[in-house]
């Protein structure tokens, strides 16, 4: 069982909440999203097709939940090291939003997010059991692609 952290609008930790429960309920819950560049181009990963939702579609370079008992920055350097064979990333966070998305499933995301910002030139070792595929992609050329298939992108 995984538990993550329930919180208020301001970002204060109400609880912890079993993953699962928080998607199906739904119930906001503490959340991060990297992303991970090399110069000019953005890590994209194609998240695996076995994902409980967005299987198969593309998504920023690793996103994930603060996990209970750990602190932030545990669970951000944990969750890269597992998805993308990346050791002790640094990052910067640079905003956080709230949102709420409804998949087919009867699944949410009710997250508020912290966004990350990384740098990283080194070799991707990806997790096979998350991810199918990673590609480098330049801002340009990811818009046109977003406006051509937006269906191919994890919301």
């Amino acid at each position: 069982m995984e538990e993550i952290l329930l919180v208020d609008l301001d970002d204060n930790v109400l609880g912890p909440i079993e993953k699962l429960e928080a998607h199906k309920s739904p119930k906001l819950h503490r959340a991060f999203s990297v992303f991970i560049y090399n110069g000019n181009k953005l890590l994209l990963q194609k998240r695996a097709n076995n994902k409980y939702h967005s299987g198969g579609l593309w998504a920023n370079s690793c996103c994930s939940h603060p996990r209970h008992n750990k602190t932030f920055d545990e669970s951000v350097k944990e969750r890269v090291q597992f998805e993308l064979g990346i050791n002790n990333i640094s990052y910067k966070e640079l905003f956080t939003f709230t949102y709420l998305t409804k998949f087919d499933d009867d699944l949410y995301e009710y997250e508020l997010d912290h966004v990350l910002l990384s740098n990283y030139d080194g070799t991707i070792h990806f997790n096979k059991d998350e991810i199918s595929e990673v590609k480098w992609v330049d801002a340009r050329e990811l818009k046109e692609d977003i406006v051509k298939n937006p269906t191919s992108y994890a919301s």
